[in-house]
């Protein structure tokens, strides 16, 4: 039996892959920042950390927030986890993060070089966005009179259930550096994801297509975010929606 830490492990993905690691039979521990007994702010570290990742063979780390920090929390996670002599660090990523200059995006590939340089076996996968972050954005859209969209979008939006299985795999396995992307099973332009969004969810509202400027929107519109030859995912956003919604 493999003792595991999961990092943001109350989180849309990570819980998931806690579930999935111990229907296993593996001990899991479960860090966050509210979750005891491992309840840590990994932005601080501290003991509360050492604790976490002391006599673990594998960290998977899920833990992230667009509103900065990730840095701070891979080096005192990489601190920690090299003093406690873990063997394998699993990071779950964002394809195109080394193709789109967008700000999320560039601290995510900076805490890949983070673990690339630790010194500690590590396995990187990057998956596209989850189902469930399209649906919380159309949501909050859906909100005023009009639904407006970055014009020329495209997205592929992978099952979050379908990543969790693929990280759980890779925790159980060997290091392997930098995996395959995992994107989902469909390149949709935004407009038509929104649409089924709206019909799924019984609201009417127009869709107008905004031009925007800069060099992230850019790169959004080209497809760096994308990963067709990597589209594994069988999940469907229809389908998503249509569980989602009890249908």
């Amino acid at each position: 039996m493999t003792t595991i830490l999961v990092t943001g492990g109350t989180g849309t993905l990570g819980r998931l892959v806690v579930e999935r690691l111990r229907a296993d039979g593996h001990e899991v521990r479960v860090l966050s920042r509210r979750n005891r007994p491992y309840a840590v702010d990994l932005r601080k570290g501290g003991a509360g950390l050492d604790a976490a990742v002391s006599g673990v063979d594998t960290v998977v780390h899920c833990a992230t927030s667009p509103r900065g920090g990730d840095e701070d929390a891979a080096r005192n996670l990489i601190t920690a986890a090299r003093k406690a002599g873990v063997g394998h660090l699993v990071y779950i990523s964002i394809v195109g993060v080394d193709r789109v200059p967008f700000g999320y995006y560039r601290s995510k590939l900076a805490v890949e070089r983070l673990i690339e340089d630790s010194g500690l076996g590590f396995t990187i996968l990057r998956a596209t966005q989850f189902h469930d972050l399209l649906a919380q954005l159309f949501g909050t859209l859906a909100k005023a009179p009009v639904l407006l969209l970055p014009a020329g979008v495209p997205d592929q939006p992978v099952e979050v259930a379908e990543v969790a299985d693929r990280l759980a795999e890779l925790a159980l396995a060997a290091p392997a550096g930098r995996v395959d992307d995992m994107a989902g099973p469909e390149v949709r332009s935004m407009e038509s994801l929104a649409r089924s969004f709206l019909r799924v969810t019984g609201r009417r509202r127009p869709i107008l297509n905004v031009p925007l400027a800069g060099k992230a929107y850019r790169a959004f519109r080209e497809g760096g975010h994308l990963a067709p030859e990597r589209a594994v995912g069988k999940g469907t956003f229809e389908e998503y929606l249509a569980v989602r919604n009890g249908r």
